[in-house]
C-alpha cells in the first residue's frame, strides 16, 4: 500500500501599507506565499505549485500577484518605507 497526497504551506513574507482595490482604503496588506507539495508516506518531497497573494486586513479581499510583483513588494517593504518583513531573514542561513 502506497500513501500519497498533497500538503499546503502558507508563508507570510511581509506586511505592507497599500490602497485596497476592493474597498479603496489605505490599509495593511499581508504578502503571502502559498506552496503545495507532493507527499509520499506523509513526507513532503517536492513543490507542485507556488502562488503569491496579498490580503487586505480591512476588508479581507485577496488578490493574486506574480512572483516578480511579490519580490518588488517585498523589496519595498524592507526598503526603509517602514514595512516589517516576517519569516526568516536571509542572513541566518547557517549549516
Amino acid at each position: 500500500m502506497i500513501i500519497f497526497g498533497t500538503k499546503g504551506y502558507l508563508y507570510q513574507l511581509a506586511i505592507l501599507t497599500l490602497v485596497c482595490g476592493q474597498c479603496g482604503n489605505p490599509a495593511a496588506h499581508t504578502l503571502r506565499k502559498r506552496v503545495t507539495k507532493f507527499t509520499l508516506f506523509f513526507v513532503p518531497l517536492f513543490p507542485i505549485s507556488t502562488k503569491y497573494l496579498t490580503q487586505c486586513t480591512f476588508c479581507g479581499a485577496e488578490q493574486k500577484v506574480t512572483k516578480e510583483q511579490a519580490e518588488q513588494l517585498q523589496a519595498q517593504g524592507t526598503g526603509g518605507n517602514g514595512g516589517q518583513t516576517y519569516g526568516q531573514p536571509q542572513q541566518q542561513h547557517r549549516f
